[in-house]
């Protein structure tokens, strides 16, 4: 037992270290999700982390549970830059809840880039607009976000991904304005303004409720 806590504290200390240094010389910080499986270096909150391979990817998967749920990396504060990750959720409607988080305090304080995939390639218009959603909890969560501000904080995906497979969100935050993109695509598929009141903070990979996602490849640009 104690050289297994040995062992997962020098992880957590190795993975400190790095990101330390890395956003030190403001270059890009690479997180190997799939070694971060074990939870050393990560803070969970409501979820359960697993590792994942396929054939494309090695990464790592959050449990699915009622409630959302967060996982932060440990050591990194994000305040402006690129964060990019390779996201795969799943068709099957109002279970499929995955995105990014940052600017985290807490597991109820934070602000989030999330997608259903479900709706990627929905026949209905009115669903293919919910597929990229802008949250900043507590204060502002979608239902509040939909009703007082249609159309705005959430968008249609461009280009439409498979809703099955894995695609790339790269998220740019730059002051109040955050711009996502998808797949390579140099126009943004949503672009909102700040409401948080926390512009720096933890960083992590979100699912909502009653969903689970696989996670690979995070890297992160600081400005």
């Amino acid at each position: 037992m104690n050289r297994q806590v040995d062992r997962l504290a020098l992880v957590a200390a190795a993975a400190v270290v790095f990101v330390s240094t890395a956003a030190a010389q403001q270059g890009p910080i690479e997180s190997d999700l799939a070694r971060l499986a074990d939870g050393a270096g990560l803070q969970v909150f409501n979820r359960t982390v697993s590792s994942l391979s396929d054939a494309a990817r090695n990464g790592l998967h959050l449990s699915e549970k009622p409630g959302d749920g967060v996982a932060y990396l440990r050591g990194i504060t994000f305040t402006n830059g690129t964060i990019e990750c390779d996201i795969r959720g799943k068709d099957v409607q109002q279970q499929s809840f995955v995105g990014i988080a940052f600017g985290g305090v807490d597991s109820m304080t934070y602000e989030a880039v999330y997608f259903r995939p479900f709706n990627f390639r929905a026949d209905d218009a009115i669903r293919r607009g919910h597929s990229v959603q802008y949250i900043a909890h507590p204060a502002f969560q979608w239902p509040r976000l939909r009703a007082e501000h249609p159309g705005v904080y959430e968008q249609p995906v461009h280009p439409v991904p498979d809703p099955n497979d894995w695609f790339h969100a790269r998220i740019v935050v730059s002051g109040s304005q955050v711009s996502v993109f998808v797949d390579g695509a140099t126009t943004p598929s949503l672009v909102v303004h700040r409401l948080s009141e926390h512009p720096a903070g933890l960083v992590g990979l979100w699912v909502g409720n009653t969903s689970g996602g696989d996670f690979a490849n995070l890297r992160m640009l600081p400005e």
